[in-house]
């Protein structure tokens, strides 16, 4: 009995034995199904239909049961991969909207930046402009500044008291020195003659290229289109402007409408020299230098013993141009114009600090569209 009854005992251990050990295959087995489960919804999650039929096909009511359900967890595998996609997509697509943003938050700190820019852009333009504003004032001031020449300069001294007067032209309040000029005429005979020691400076400065063409107003040139010549030397006139002619008298002949003591551009009781008036004044005051004794010792290579004092002023041309010779030489008109083979010429003289003689009115080949000097003289 005592044998049987271990027996008894042993097979009931075996049969205990042997269910535990099924037990294990069927927990391995189980465990084996998930992870190919698992593995398929990770290598496969779209499974199309035809691979789904086959499978359907190679298993019985259990398997297809179980491939449901496998079907069914790849299913909810596959939801929530995608919906992670769908998710991560999202979070990805924030990502590049953030990065959007960013991008326009750059931008717009880059226009802010660029506004910045150009506002400083602005305040540098407005600074450079403020700058050039002070420099036109600098001018302005300077220009407001400047100083009349002293015409007494140019007088030097021919040894005499009290030889040279003031008068004020009342068209523009301009004072010029005037003298007397005791000499001797063409005919040898004692002459007087009461002229300018300056030359004439009246009227709108108009630009060296331009004629003189408005009959309505004086007009005058300026030494290489600069007022400060002016104030030195005095206008330049075409023979007309001299003449208060019509302008067309510069290219046609007005011998009709020249006066005994014409008046021209001088002031009120003053007319324009004459070639007689000059012979006067060459010979005036015991000069024994000829044309030099009426060049001022001011920079024009004379001796002004007439007290005439004579200035480089200068020529502006017939073409526009003014010669290079201010300082140098001098030309003026004579108030008359002379017909030569039924061509019109007019009278005129020139000369240099260097010459020793005087040209003109011998050479009365001049054109009336230069630009000269204008003298007036006292009307008797």
């Amino acid at each position: 009995m005592k044998c049987v009854k271990g027996l008894g005992f042993l097979w009931v251990a075996v049969l205990a034995a042997i269910f535990a050990l099924s037990a294990c295959d069927d927990s391995s087995s189980a465990s084996s199904d998930e992870t190919g489960t698992s593995s398929s919804s990770v290598v496969t999650s779209d499974l199309d239909d035809s691979s789904s039929s086959v499978d359907k096909k190679s298993s019985g009511n259990e398997t297809s049961e179980k491939d449901k359900s496998s079907s069914s967890e790849n299913m909810s595998s596959s939801s929530a991969k995608e919906t992670k996609d769908s998710s991560d997509s999202k979070s990805s697509s924030s990502v590049k909207s953030g990065e959007s943003s960013s991008s326009k938050k750059d931008n717009s700190s880059s226009s802010v930046n660029s506004s910045s820019s150009n506002k400083q852009s602005s305040s540098s333009v407005k600074s450079s402009s403020s700058s050039v504003k002070q420099s036109s004032s600098s001018v302005a001031s300077s220009s407001s500044e400047y100083v009349p020449f002293d015409h007494s300069q140019t007088l030097g001294s021919i040894g005499q008291e009290g030889v040279y007067k003031t008068f004020t032209d009342s068209r523009n309040g301009r004072s010029y020195y005037y003298m007397e000029f005791k000499g001797v005429n063409r005919q040898g005979d004692s002459a007087t003659v009461t002229a300018m020691a300056e030359n004439l400076n009246i009227g709108e400065m108009v630009a060296g290229d331009k004629d003189q063409a408005d009959d309505s107003k004086v007009e005058r040139y300026c030494y290489d289109n600069d007022t400060i010549n002016c104030d030195r030397y005095g206008g330049l006139y075409q023979w007309a402007e001299m003449m208060k002619l019509p302008s067309e008298c510069n290219t046609k002949s007005c011998a009709d409408s020249i006066k005994p003591n014409h008046q021209g551009i001088c002031p009120d009781d003053w007319r324009l020299l004459t070639y007689d008036d000059f012979v006067v004044i060459l010979n005036s005051n015991g000069n024994n230098h000829g044309i030099e004794g009426v060049r001022s010792t001011f920079g024009f290579g004379g001796y002004n013993t007439t007290g005439y004092s004579l200035v480089g002023a200068g020529l502006r041309r017939p073409t526009g141009e003014f010669k290079d010779c201010l300082g140098k030489e001098t030309y003026w008109y004579y108030p008359g114009e002379i017909l030569v083979d039924g061509e019109m010429f007019v009278l005129g003289s020139n000369t240099g600090y260097r010459d020793n003689s005087i040209y003109g009115p011998s050479n009365f080949n001049y054109t009336k569209l230069e630009g000269r000097s204008v003298r007036c003289v006292k009307s008797k």
